[in-house]
């Protein structure tokens, strides 16, 4: 007689790498648990996809052939917030359930937002090559307290990036379509040309678009001298502009946790000057870890158990509301 199966699929590659073990409790649970391509290639996940019930899948894709190898699996639970990369239409016609861990990494992001403006004002990165190799140290810096910041998005993150602003004393000025009135925190409401007309910093938390939102056209209406901060998704920026735009000084400098070159393998950004850039880790801190990793197992384990997930990603078109 067969087993029932209860194999849960791993694909992040940081799950379990911080201080909490959500591993070791899904297997006390009675769970079977198998890491896995992170990158959710096909021919690698062929031999473990068949045997899963739950998959806390990491950034890659999951697609209809993802899930024909998959004829057990009820619950897909994303590690981390974006499910752009997940066919929804596709999991909600099998009547697999999606969710995804909102909140988790949001502190984490918003401290690396924060260092990043810091450090280019202040030309960390090329005081500390002048100091190592004997060079002329970089002119003086910036204040982020004298700064006004514009911050595209105004979701979570946004939020918790201002929060960390009025400890600076900086001026924060948001633009999200998807606000009708000013929150009660201190941070004003504008169109998207004002805040770059405006800002000294412009800082992007908003989610991925057709479109890049930094393209040449708005290059030409920033303020000169300001300065570029990148945490959310690569494609938000044309990189090629912003480039451009650093090397003919209508930008200061720049700060970018993602670039075009995790996908292409290349960036016109890391041979641009005044630029300082991090390998994709705003939201890798050992605490994000630990709440993406101990919330998508709960979840997982919510639905194999036959209860209703706290963070239910719906079908397109649906409300999160019964």
């Amino acid at each position: 007689m067969n087993e029932k199966p209860t194999t849960i699929v791993v694909t992040s590659r940081s799950f379990g790498t911080g201080a909490a073990a959500p591993g070791p409790w899904l297997e006390k649970r009675g769970y079977r648990v198998e890491k896995a391509d992170h990158q959710h290639g096909l021919d690698n996940l062929r031999t473990v996809l068949p045997r899963a019930v739950g998959w806390i899948a990491g950034t890659g894709p999951v697609t209809g052939e993802h899930l024909d190898l998959a004829p057990h699996l009820r619950v897909v639970a994303r590690y981390g917030v974006g499910v752009d990369a997940v066919d929804r239409a596709e999991l909600a016609r099998r009547a697999i359930t999606l969710t995804n861990t909102p909140g988790a990494n949001t502190s984490a992001v918003a401290d690396h937002a924060v260092g990043l403006m810091l450090a280019v004002l202040r030309n960390t990165v090329a005081g500390d090559q002048a100091l190592r190799h004997a060079g002329t140290p970089p002119p003086p810096g910036r204040e982020l307290g004298t700064c006004t910041v514009g911050l595209v998005g105004y979701g979570a993150i946004g939020r918790a990036v201002n929060q960390r602003l009025r400890g600076f004393g900086a001026r924060a000025l948001a633009h999200d379509p998807y606000l009708s009135s000013s929150p009660d925190d201190g941070v004003e409401l504008t169109d998207l040309a004002a805040l770059v007309r405006e800002g000294d910093v412009l800082s992007l938390h908003c989610p991925p678009s057709r479109q890049p939102v930094v393209d040449e056209p708005l290059l030409r209406q920033i303020r000169p001298g300001a300065i570029l901060v990148n945490t959310a998704r690569a494609e938000l920026v044309d990189e090629h502009a912003v480039a451009e735009a650093l090397r003919d000084g209508r930008l200061a400098g720049a700060g970018f946790d993602v670039l075009a070159a995790e996908l292409t393998g290349a960036s016109p950004l890391l041979s641009a000057p005044n630029v300082t850039v991090t390998p994709h880790i705003a939201g890798h801190t050992i605490d994000a870890i630990d709440r993406m990793g101990t919330t998508a197992a709960a979840e997982v384990v919510r639905v194999l158990e036959g209860e209703r997930p706290h963070h239910l990603v719906p079908a397109p078109g649906c409300s999160t509301e019964e």
